[in-house]
């Protein structure tokens, strides 16, 4: 019987007990047979693949490929797939860069069919690097059908760690993290900003966001959001709000104003505690 990650409850709470057994729980989740089996199969198979043709052809593989990337879900898109691939990231106009989902390029860059003469593929620490993405997407993905803010909270921990470690300006880190629709989820809840803030004037947004973070976080540099400490204080920013959301919007059609009067008051109280 496959591990299971445990998460017995939900809020800061769940997240301090997740972080405190990760390395053990992950470890435990990666020695499922079938977790092995493809990733054995990726690293015979990988270095024989030379085109976006060939990848998108052999279903296991491609698999593993999305799936490193966050992008499982397109996997039957065989055709845009192979677009975004040959299109690569150099050229202004290919797929990968008009698409407002950065993981489509950072897949596209990864492999590296549109870009080079030879393919990424064939270089001897590839099958590695995607695996580790692989691995650390399976966990997360495992954790979120548990809780799946917890999940958002490890995408958001890994995702700003690879984005700090990237040479770019700071206002490129900022357009990264609203590439990725995970992280954005994560920022914009922590930061008290709506779902329709994505709707907002991109520098538009890159204003409001930075006065958010230096009232929150002290900081407008989305660079330093990945320093651990900074990381934790926006991610239990991200749990208390989204559960504080789950609160209000968990009540019935019955319920009186003063409950919902009340029920607003807890939450606000729950949050000035890790404010």
């Amino acid at each position: 019987m496959s591990f299971a990650p445990v998460v017995p409850m939900g809020g800061y709470a769940g997240w301090a007990f997740l972080t405190r057994t990760l390395d053990a729980q992950k470890g435990a989740f990666l020695k499922d047979g079938a977790i092995q089996r493809d990733e054995a199969y990726f690293r015979e198979k990988i270095a024989t693949i030379r085109t976006a043709e060939d990848l998108v052809s052999d279903r296991r593989l491609l698999n593993v490929a999305l799936t490193a990337f966050g992008l499982e879900g397109d996997i039957n898109n065989k055709a845009f797939l192979r677009k975004i691939l040959e299109d690569g990231t150099l050229k202004p106009d290919g797929l990968g860069n008009r698409l407002a989902d950065k993981r489509y390029l950072e897949f596209s860059k990864a492999f590296g069919f549109g870009d080079y003469p030879v393919p990424n593929t064939v270089l001897s620490d590839f099958p590695q690097k995607i695996l580790a993405r692989y691995e650390a997407r399976r966990f997360e993905a495992a954790v979120g059908e548990q809780n799946d803010d917890m999940r958002l909270a490890l995408n958001a921990r890994r995702e700003l760690a690879e984005i700090a470690g990237r040479s770019m300006s700071a206002d490129a880190r900022w357009f990264t993290a609203l590439g990725s629709p995970p992280l954005r989820q994560v920022i914009q809840t922590a930061l008290g900003l709506p779902k329709s803030f994505s709707q907002v004037d991109i520098d538009k947004q890159l204003v409001i966001l930075k006065d958010r973070a230096e009232s929150a976080l002290g900081t407008t540099d989305l660079k330093d959001m990945a320093d651990p400490a900074q990381t934790e204080k926006l991610v239990r920013l991200f749990l208390v709000r989204s559960q504080m959301q789950s609160d209000l919007s968990g009540a019935t059609g019955g319920s009186t104003a003063l409950a919902l009067l009340q029920q607003s008051q807890a939450a606000r109280s729950r949050l000035s505690l890790y404010l």
